[in-house]
């Protein structure tokens, strides 16, 4: 009797809060020894699932596959990794299957400690130049551990900074239909979590990058939580919320603040499903020729607004992003809009080919604007006249090269590759490294059978 196959766990590197003192030793055992890349998460914030603990596999697994199907980095270069240190998640402890540590979350110093000695051990064993991708921590530990290690080691946080990139671009690129510039406009988010951080930071460096202060760029930017505008001398503010907190009356509802502060664009980041209401797009329509309305939170039902609510309410002006895929949009006087998708595999397979093609040890911040810019730079005057402000999926790959070659000519600018000697054909190098499933031609008419041998009739393989 044949029994059925049973499911097998994603192939990764459990580490658990247990192992402190042994992560050396069991990075040893894993069987390839020239790994470029880890993508770790300790499966806390699992996007739009919460805290899946030790079921968090999936996402370091996919990002990774990712790196290789968007960005050509050989998969055995790619290392995923899943740290347990416990879970919140009342449903999995109490699950006879769950597979992790049956106990709440470990936090304190014994859960830095534990990041302290993996990344040490990750860079003593694969080099300091081999890259950490940090994905889904929460954000009482993603912010932080990302200053703590940024300057440590080559790592960088997609939630933050690939996300802050990938929506910077759009905002690039929506920049060439309104005729202006980043500094010429007023920001308002829904939502001021890892996402909003990151990417407001960086639209500041845009502006500064134009000339502007940093500190009249931070004005530009307005923020909405879950307790409404986050202004100066409210309770409980965060570092990183009172960066962004100005001089203003409190105010409740989305809908108020976007009457009030009459901004050029709105960006949500939150995953309040419906949160741009009819009232809100047309309000933003009201007091802009183009306004920027980008609906980033993902899955689609989770999104602010549909693109089809956006082209109607805004009578087709409206400039429309998505983290979720939309159809295309055809308003009643015949135009059709085909919505561009904000999605991070734009970024990070791109960064993580372009990192490890020339031996980056620190990824600065002016990297990710670098991408930005060359992302934006690669949409064309035909996408954006259809509504696209992302260059279509189907050229991923090549977009993800041309984004590693702006990279590697940035790290050799700036004296912050490694590689030496510095490859003269920067081009040709990164596409040297791209792992391609292409094969030889192995046909049975072109093989070369030993006399006397049985050859299979009409073996193409």
């Amino acid at each position: 009797m044949t029994l059925p196959e049973t499911p097998t766990l994603t192939k990764g590197l459990f580490i658990t809060i247990h192992d402190h003192g042994h992560i050396a030793s069991l990075l040893q055992n894993w069987p390839d020894k020239d790994i470029r890349a880890v993508c770790v998460t300790d499966g806390e914030r699992i996007l739009g699932l919460g805290d899946l603990g030790c079921n968090g596999m999936g996402i370091p697994v996919g990002k990774l596959a990712l790196y290789t199907a968007c960005g050509g980095v050989p998969p055995q270069q790619c290392l995923p990794v899943l740290l347990d240190v416990g879970t919140d998640n009342e449903a999995l402890l109490q699950d006879p299957l769950y597979i992790g540590l049956r106990h709440k979350r470990v936090r304190g110093q014994a859960y830095d400690d534990l990041l302290d000695e993996f990344m040490k051990a990750v860079s003593d064993r694969y080099g300091m130049d081999c890259l950490i991708q940090f994905e889904d921590f929460a954000n009482i530990n993603a912010f932080r551990l990302l200053s703590k290690y940024r300057n440590m080691y080559c790592t960088f946080n997609d939630d933050i900074q690939g996300t802050a990139a990938v929506a910077v671009a759009g905002l690039l690129a929506a920049l060439r239909i309104t005729k202006s510039k980043m500094c010429d406009h007023t920001i308002v988010f829904q939502g001021a979590g890892e996402a909003a951080m990151g990417i407001a930071e960086l639209i500041t460096m845009a502006m500064e990058k134009e000339g502007l202060s940093k500190e009249d760029s931070l004005k530009k930017i307005w923020m909405v939580d879950s307790k409404g505008l986050i202004v100066k001398g409210r309770d409980h503010l965060t570092q990183e919320k009172e960066r962004f907190a100005h001089e203003h009356p409190p105010m409740k509802s989305l809908e108020d603040v976007v009457r009030k502060l009459k901004p050029t664009a709105l960006i949500g980041v939150a995953a309040v499903a419906g949160a741009f209401s009819e009232q809100i797009i047309r309000d933003m329509a009201s007091f802009n020729q183009h306004p920027i309305i980008f609906a980033l939170s993902n899955p689609t039902s989770k999104a602010e607004c549909t693109a089809e609510q956006c082209y109607t309410f805004t009578e087709g002006r409206g400039i429309f992003a998505s983290g979720s895929p939309f159809d295309p949009v055809t308003l009643p006087d015949g135009r059709t809009f085909y919505p561009g998708q904000g999605n991070n595999a734009y970024i990070f397979p791109g960064i993580g080919l372009g990192v490890t093609a020339c031996s980056i040890c620190h990824i600065t911040e002016d990297i990710f604007l670098v991408v930005a810019e060359a992302l934006a730079h690669l949409v064309t005057e035909k996408d954006l006249a259809e509504g696209r402000l992302y260059p279509p999926l189907s050229s991923i790959r090549e977009v993800s090269l041309m984004l590693a070659v702006k990279i590697v000519e940035y790290a050799y600018e700036h004296n912050i590759a490694t590689l030496r000697p510095e490859p003269s054909d920067k081009e040709a190098h990164v596409r040297s490294l791209v792992y391609t499933t292409a094969y030889d031609d192995f046909s049975a008419d072109s093989y070369c059978w030993p006399e006397g041998s049985m050859r299979l009739q009409s073996c193409k393989l």
